[in-house]
């Protein structure tokens, strides 16, 4: 067990709105990784107050097409859980919104105002509501207006570094009755470059009377966590790129809390044993063949974590059976086992905000 950095703060349950949240631990969407699969495996691994899916387009959830609908696909154990849309037009979002309120299994909305990418944010949403103060105030509004859940928002501190407009924009959300604010530490064109700015989440916190601010970025350990609380005052923290490279990084956070220290990250059979794990639950989701191909883009990043060899992995991207899968991962047990030191893992992101993972 691991020394803690710092002492644990003093932690009152948090809430968003009426919802009760079991830890102030969340996890972050990532774009084609946060899935429901991903979400059930990590639940079970434990720690988490709440999960978030990946952003959904409110127009393509009112139009029912296949996509959105599956993003928002949810079970019994996939609870409590955040749908996050995002768009451009105040109608759609908060049509989508109650669309989802009568017929889906949820326990709040989140509203997307950080993602980056030019097909998004090019368009006025994501991000681009940034660049529109009253207009988009008024889309928060009509969505909370359109349900009884609470409604939340993920933002980042700006457009760009000569607009950090994340504290005013929390203000203005507070009034109209957003029950939380999520804050990405960086801006619009930083993209995931440089560092997240602490002082500017700090601000946010800062900006609003009662409701709670999660801090998000660079959290890839319980000492970047620490760090994030005594030095932004934020009430939760949500963890993205981490909980990919660390499925236990929510676990040993409600360690740190409760004791002051963690255990490690599992072993080579304990992440071998997830992975397995979240790949039976995208087969029970769409079925072996779309699965072996679905899943192509997160066994690579389980198996860059175990330092597996760059041609090894690749053979998972040529697979196209259950047979051929299976002896792939036969040849990474054999070969890999005496390879693999959890405390040495890196997470690649993407170079600016018009890339892609």
């Amino acid at each position: 067990m691991n020394p803690v950095t710092g002492s644990p703060a003093d932690s009152p349950q948090l809430f968003f709105g009426d919802l009760p949240l079991k830890t102030r631990f969340l996890l972050s969407p990532l774009a084609g990784f946060t899935n429901l699969p991903f979400r059930r495996m990590i639940r079970r691994v434990g720690g988490i107050g709440l999960c978030t899916t990946d952003l959904v387009n409110a127009r393509s959830l009112l139009a029912g097409r296949h996509k959105a609908l599956e993003l928002v696909q949810t079970s019994p154990d996939d609870a409590p859980l955040s749908i996050q849309i995002f768009g451009s037009e105040p109608d759609f979002v908060a049509d989508a919104a109650a669309l989802l309120e009568e017929r889906f299994q949820l326990d709040s909305i989140d509203i997307n105002m950080g993602c980056p990418v030019a097909k998004v944010a090019g368009y006025g949403a994501g991000a681009g509501l940034m660049q529109q103060a009253d207009e988009t105030v008024e889309l928060v509004r009509s969505v909370v207006n359109a349900v009884s859940l609470p409604v939340t928002v993920k933002m980042r501190l700006g457009w760009d570094e000569d607009s950090l407009t994340a504290p005013w924009f929390s203000r203005a959300f507070e009034e109209v009755g957003v029950a939380a604010i999520a804050i990405h530490g960086r801006t619009r064109a930083q993209g995931f470059s440089g560092r997240v700015d602490l002082d500017g989440i700090r601000q946010v916190v800062e900006s609003v009377k009662s409701i709670p601010v999660i801090g998000n970025g660079d959290i890839l350990t319980v000492e970047d966590a620490v760090t994030m609380f005594e030095t932004t005052g934020c009430d939760g923290v949500s963890v993205g790129r981490g909980a990919l490279a660390n499925p236990w990084i929510f676990r040993q956070l409600v360690q740190w809390e409760q004791t002051g220290h963690w255990d490690p990250p599992g072993s080579f059979d304990d992440r071998m044993s997830l992975l397995l794990e979240q790949f039976e639950y995208l087969v029970e989701q769409k079925g072996e063949p779309k699965a072996i191909v679905s899943f192509r883009k997160m066994i690579h990043w389980y198996l860059k974590s175990m330092r597996v060899r760059p041609a090894l992995r690749h053979t998972f991207q040529q697979v196209k059976t259950r047979q051929a899968f299976d002896e792939a991962i036969e040849r990474v047990r054999a070969e890999n086992h005496r390879r693999h030191h959890a405390g040495d893992i890196r997470v690649p992101v993407p170079s600016g905000p018009n890339a892609h993972w």
